[in-house]
């Protein structure tokens, strides 16, 4: 299967390239109007039915009319002098927002986009008074967008909307402010848009540099990108038509984790392949160039197949999990790799083909070998000091697994730590009022006796929310049209992001709800902080499950791959290692060192994956290559010098992109922690791991590492030829 792929690509080079080509322009076109269909921003939408603040969602939604579309933004408004509001003043405010309700905002669209691939979010916003502050030194307004507040047009529209407010009311003499998750998230990403611009085009500096380094070509520094580009475009169009055609919703940053999942493995699978390609051709000077790209594409291509399918295997453990974020997440990835293998294994080779030794021009290496240099010098210190070596490696990792001491976890949704406009608007507001207010925690109660619901029935709960310690005010109660549903909100003094609000909605308020619900009701509670304690309860139980699942998978692709059981124990306990300590000097940074509240709660997960699975993908590379060189006559220990030898410039290179990849992150709002713990995952998993840790154990059980079918010397020849003929390069790894 995998050499008639390749092999059609390699004799057909041009078809397959111009099919890759359309495919890429048609599905990236498509791919953000897809992917907005099925993006949802709600995280309670993610938790089960059973869990009490998804229960909450659903009633508000059934019997109160929210909006499940819909995004809610507090603005202020206040008296441009710093004086008390008048009863004149309240009036203006109340003529002013019923102008703006009336007006239909419409969405600034860019030029270079045409017309029918945009949506078209064009609205006119619900606006309604909110609250007074207690010293009358500002009013709250709600203000009710429709869209998610991670859709570019929804963005758009809030900000043409906030102008035009801000404008309206500093004519009347007044100022005004806007917080809630989709006026943070604008001024957040409004404040970042250079340093994401900038930080992009860094990275991809770095990969073209890093090509142009290794290959001195700059067609084989510019082909990994432009390949990973179109394919790139042809996964993301795939996972919005997976999840449209199963009907699963993704987080909204599931789509740009998966942009640079493609971006690293992509050029990693490139590189692999050009590595090879340029040994064909320096080795065989008379063959084709097409002829060495499928002989290569076929060969390197089992190699790439195994690594793709570990990453998706790893994945596919995502489908056990009970949050939905996660369930979701699992297979859109997994999608996704399999798209990057399909273009791995028919548009790579066809550029080969296409490009043949035009690929490394204007380059002369194809007319020499390279000399040994600090490749050779590492494998030569890795097998003469193995056991200092595996120390050494072992008490680095352990230093920062050392990390995971008091590790919290962080439920709220990323806050960047910047002051913006929003942030400080929130900060007035929680000065006079309970900082609840603009987010508040809901008590929802039904009637299930088939009868209807009073304030007066509802007066004893109440009264004892009041009485929970807290609370800074309860709303009164809310009664639905037919009288069978009712709503009470709760303002906590407390941040609704906090860890405090969570504890309090969890504890105290589900105690004093389960108390004094009238018979013949139920009652849940729903809110942002209710959501992220049933969001813990549930991602503490899915890593409960997806942790030893996907490693006991990963395990059996590699017993099957390796065929040996002491083999796979081994890349297992360090790539385990390597996890651990990346997720320590996670914790250590962010949560010891810069005092925030804990890690992400999606990092251990997405962590445990990404770096078990790729750093596996890396330990096959460098022990296949240490079987295959063991194969050879001679002690074993020279064996594994020379397997790290030419293993090491594919695999650093390799890791350096991937690495390099992740760390665009950086320049998102909210994935610091992420870009942080998988930039240096992936440098463990190739620097230290698969360079020095694992060679350094193979240089000690030597042959026995392959227990129980050790390799045996090929015959014929001399040993001490055989031992010092010359290898081929680094990426030259076949899968057995």
């Amino acid at each position: 299967m995998i050499r008639a792929l390749t092999g059609y690509s390699t004799r057909h080079p041009w078809k397959v390239i111009a099919l890759w080509a359309v495919l890429g322009v048609v599905l990236s076109a498509l791919a953000p109007t897809l992917i907005g269909r099925v993006t949802q921003h709600r995280t309670g939408d993610f938790l089960p039915r059973s869990y009490d603040s998804a229960a909450a969602l659903q009633i508000a939604q059934e019997q109160f009319g929210v909006n499940p579309d819909a995004t809610t933004v507090t603005m202020l408004v206040a008296r441009s002098d710093g004086k008390a509001l008048g009863a004149a003043d309240r009036k203006r405010v109340e003529a002013e927002a019923a102008k703006l309700a009336q007006r239909r905002v419409i969405m600034p669209r860019e030029d270079d986009m045409p017309r029918f691939l945009v949506p078209d979010r064009s609205q006119t916003p619900e606006i309604a008074p909110a609250m007074t502050a207690p010293d009358r030194s500002f009013e709250l307004l709600s203000v009710q967008l429709t869209g998610n507040p991670t859709d570019k047009g929804v963005q758009g529209v809030y900000r043409t909307f906030r102008d035009a407010a801000r404008t309206q009311f500093s004519e009347a003499g007044m100022r005004t402010g806007f917080t809630g998750s989709l006026a943070d998230t604008v001024d957040t990403t409004d404040a970042h848009e250079t340093a994401a611009t900038v930080g992009s085009a860094l990275v991809m500096g770095l990969i073209v540099l890093l090509n142009v380094l290794v290959f001195r070509s700059a067609l084989a520094a510019l082909l990994p990108l432009l390949a990973v580009a179109v394919i790139g475009g042809v996964a993301a169009g795939a996972v919005a038509g997976a999840a449209i055609l199963t009907g699963r919703k993704l987080d909204a940053g599931t789509p740009g984790l998966i942009n640079v999942v493609l971006l690293g493995i992509g050029i990693d699978y490139l590189l692999f392949l050009l590595f090879r390609f340029r040994e064909q051709l320096r080795d065989r000077p008379e063959q084709s160039a097409r002829e060495a790209a499928e002989e290569v594409s076929g060969r390197v291509g089992a190699a790439i197949t195994s690594a793709a399918l570990t990453i998706v295997a790893a994945f596919a453990t995502l489908g056990l999990a009970t949050f939905g974020q996660f369930r979701s997440l699992g297979p859109a990835i997994a999608v996704a790799v399999l798209v990057m293998l399909l273009g791995s294994l028919t548009l790579l080779p066809a550029l080969l083909a296409a490009a043949g030794r035009k690929m490394f021009w204007p380059s002369k290496t194809l007319r020499h070998k390279p000399s040994e240099g600090r490749a050779a010098r590492l494998g030569t210190l890795v097998t003469r000091r193995p056991l200092t070596m595996l120390t050494a490696s072992v008490a680095l990792l352990a230093a920062l697994a050392a990390g995971l001491t008091g590790i919290r976890m962080d439920y709220g949704r990323g806050d960047s730590g910047d002051r913006t406009p929003a942030a400080t608007t929130a900060a007035e507001i929680s000065r006079t009022l309970p900082a609840g207010v603009s987010d508040p925690t809901s008590v929802f109660v039904t009637a299930k006796d088939g009868g209807t619901l009073t304030t007066d029935r509802l007066g004893g709960l109440s009264r004892a929310l009041t009485q929970v310690d807290g609370m800074g005010k309860v709303a009164p109660t809310v009664l639905n049209k037919d009288r069978r549903a009712a709503r009470i909100d709760l303002y906590p003094i407390a941040d609704p992001q906090s860890q405090q609000a969570r504890d309090l909605a969890s504890g105290p308020i589900r105690d004093a709800v389960a108390q004094h619900t009238p018979a013949g009701t139920t009652a849940h509670v729903g809110g942002t902080a209710a959501i992220f304690a049933d969001v813990a309860t549930a991602v503490d139980h899915d890593l409960k499950i997806v942790f030893p699942v996907a490693a006991a998978l990963i395990a059996l692709i590699l017993l099957l791959l390796l065929r040996s059981l002491l083999a796979p124990v081994v890349l297992m306990l360090s790539v385990g290692l390597g996890f651990a300590a990346t997720l320590g000097a996670a914790t250590l940074l962010f949560q010891h060192a810069l005092g925030e509240p804990g890690v992400d709660f999606t990092l251990p997960l997405v962590l445990f994956l990404f770096v078990v699975a790729l750093g596996t993908d890396y330990n096959i590379l460098v022990t296949d290559r240490i079987r295959e060189e063991m194969q050879r006559p001679g002690p074993a220990r020279a064996a594994v010098a020379r397997a790290v030898r030419h293993t090491t410039p594919a695999i650093a290179t390799a890791g350096l992109v991937l690495a390099g990849s992740f760390a665009t992150l950086a320049t998102t709002p909210g994935n610091e922690q992420i870009a942080f713990a998988m930039t240096l995952g992936i440098m463990l998993s190739a620097l230290v791991l698969s360079l020095v840790l694992v060679p350094a154990l193979a240089t000690l059980l030597g042959r026995s590492l392959w227990w129980p079918v050790r390799p045996r010397p090929a015959a014929g020849g001399r040993p001490q030829d055989r031992a010092t003929a010359p290898a081929p390069e680094p990426d030259q790894v076949t899968a057995h």
